[in-house]
């Protein structure tokens, strides 16, 4: 797996899905703020690249831009395509496996 940053312009307005382009067999990611709070990043998801199941000490939004991605929560399976959104509880495992092509917005909201 192959993930790639990239930063984020503050300074303009922006449409969240033509602000982030696909990698072939790759993970792209692009910060949009980060703050003591919490983190908001973009992401775009090459078709088959996942993300093992791993956990985080913060709740999570997910919010799928574009494409169709299968979620895993705690051993369920959500299949969200795009306009669909899902809630990542903190501490619990979470992994997701994009179907084709896809974009997300991620929102980690610390305590």
């Amino acid at each position: 797996m192959d993930i790639r940053k990239e930063e984020f312009s503050a300074d303009n307005s922006f449409s969240l899905k033509e602000s982030i382009n696909y990698s072939e067999n790759a993970i792209v990611s692009k910060l949009v703020i980060k703050k003591a709070t919490g983190n908001i990043t973009l992401f775009a998801f090459d078709k088959d690249q996942e993300l093992s199941e791993h956990t985080a000490p913060y709740d999570a939004l997910v919010q799928v831009l574009e494409g169709e991605v299968v979620i895993t929560i705690n051993k369920i399976e959500y299949l969200l395509p795009e306009g669909l959104s899902i809630m990542m509880p903190a501490n619990i495992p979470h992994g997701l496996r994009a179907v084709k092509r896809f974009k997300m917005l991620l929102t980690m909201i610390k305590s």
